[in-house]
């Protein structure tokens, strides 16, 4: 008998934003960007996904302008492009766009770098509690300069140290959203006659009094357990300090890459560590970033994705390569090749992208280039082609990366998703690579994502769920004291 295939996690990855990571698409006359400030623009979208079935939507997010291109502290090339600026905060969105839905997840992006780890647990157990348990919470440490300068900072925080501070800052947010509240803290039963019933037990909530290098939280806990208790944990970045990080803490992680055969090193890596720490290496879900166009011939979608590219915006694509980066490419002559600049970092990136991007074989990688390349879909993987084509290729990236499933980004909103929906998702269905319905329907993140009822808390074996406090228990089961 045939093995069973792997069922495909499909999200949508969005921003908050005019333009995601397609400088200039709002000026498309079908594009729908500009509209990001409007509600119902983005409870249509979580409608459209979930009737799709997509299992969650991805929010990017950035805190500062990309403003290195054409620099120092230039948004000039930014701003008319739109490039991820000017951007709204998503998590305020997230309970709308909940109660016109049922089981779609929510992914937010929220900095660890920049925000009291206190101010932030209240704030995603809101949205848990808001959203039924379909919240989950992408970790990042932040890499623009803007952002550092307006919190305060000079410069940013070193990369290792940052990692440094967001390993503390997780064990105060474990602490806070498993260890504060036991289990059954609350008492109070909707109906009850008594006129004196306490909502819920003073003695069943704890302040957590964390006491560490980076972080001093008495608590208690503001919020009382939500579905989750800990959101889902997502988490993109691949350095070492990253890969390390993430196979401690992370639940889904977040990969790019141009080829399958490029990111199944980080795959094994991160599930080799997180086996090592005693994690069951499957309870870590790879998610691979791409942008999909596709049509019904490999020639319509080659000419829908020319015609889209037509619209984008290069310099606003050199800003974003600057803010990426940290590089002003424009203090370069016009045709500097990269693939030759003095600058390892550059050097080596450009050459990655010469050695791996279909059809630029030959090619000079002078800004144009650089521009051309990143002007839709940033610096991820471009699949472009027929149903057959994108769909076989969807499947060696699960065979040859093993990765779990894809962020699918877009270049022109909705135009994009709608095309997948209409001819990708059969398609993958028909393979048997795409539930035809949610696992749990009105389930949690947690649960969706994992395909089990019940599974709306933490895994036993993830660090974070050592500190839930279960019902019954005089005190949680692993000291908070002993853990500071």
């Amino acid at each position: 008998m045939a093995s069973e295939k792997k069922q495909l996690i499909i999200n949508a990855f969005a921003m908050q934003s005019p333009s995601h990571l397609n400088p200039g698409l709002f000026r498309h006359p079908t594009d729908q960007g500009a509209d990001y400030k409007s509600i119902k623009h983005w409870i249509a979208l979580a409608k459209k996904l979930e009737d799709a079935k997509f299992h969650a939507i991805f929010f990017a997010d950035v805190l500062g302008g990309y403003d290195v291109y054409r620099g120092p502290s230039n948004l000039s090339p930014t701003i008319p492009a739109a490039a991820q600026f000017p951007i709204n905060d998503p998590l305020y969105s997230i309970p709308a766009m909940a109660a016109a839905t049922e089981s779609i997840g929510f992914g937010v992006t929220a900095s660890t770098t920049y925000d009291s780890p206190y101010a932030l647990a209240r704030r995603f157990s809101t949205v848990d509690h808001l959203s039924n348990g379909r919240i989950g919470w992408n970790i990042v440490t932040s890499y623009l300069d803007s952002a550092a300068r307006n919190f305060g900072l000079d410069t940013q925080v070193e990369h290792d140290e940052r990692y440094r501070i967001a390993d503390e800052y997780l064990d105060v947010t474990y602490k806070l959203w498993e260890a504060s509240w036991r289990d059954d803290a609350v008492t109070w039963k909707q109906g009850s006659e008594s006129k004196t019933a306490p909502y819920a037990d003073p003695t069943a909530v704890r302040e957590i009094n964390h006491k560490g290098k980076y972080f001093q939280v008495p608590g208690p806990h503001l919020c009382e357990p939500s579905p989750q208790r800990t959101p889902f944990i997502l988490q993109a970045g691949t350095s070492t300090a990253g890969k390390a990080f993430a196979a401690k803490h992370a639940e889904a992680v977040f990969l790019h890459a141009q080829k399958p055969e490029l990111v199944r090193p980080s795959v094994d890596s991160i599930r080799q560590q997180a086996a090592e720490i005693g994690r069951n290496p499957q309870d870590i879900k790879v998610v691979a970033g791409a942008l999909v166009i596709v049509a019904e011939t490999d020639e319509e979608a080659n000419a829908k994705f020319e015609e889209l590219k037509t619209y984008g915006d290069r310099e606003g694509a050199l800003a974003l390569f600057g803010g990426w980066t940290g590089y002003d490419l424009s203090t370069y002559s016009d045709d500097q090749d990269f693939r030759f600049v003095e600058l390892p970092a550059v050097r080596s990136m450009v050459n990655h992208w010469a050695s791996t991007v279909p059809g630029t074989e030959g090619k000079k990688w002078d800004k144009k280039t650089i521009a051309e390349y990143l002007v839709l879909g940033g610096n991820g993987v471009k699949i472009i082609g027929s149903v057959k084509t994108v769909a076989d290729e969807l499947e060696r990236w699960v065979t040859v990366g093993d990765v779990d499933g894809f962020n699918l980004s877009y270049a022109s909103l909705p135009d994009t998703f709608d095309d997948i929906i209409d001819l990708l998702l059969p398609e993958l269905q028909r393979r048997g690579l795409f539930w035809s319905d949610y696992a749990v329907k009105g389930g949690t993140f947690r649960e969706n994502m994992y395909g089990k009822q019940g599974q709306s808390r933490l895994p036993d074996a993830h660090p974070g769920a050592k500190y839930f406090w279960k019902e019954g228990q005089e005190v949680p089961p692993y000291s908070l004291e002993e853990s500071n």
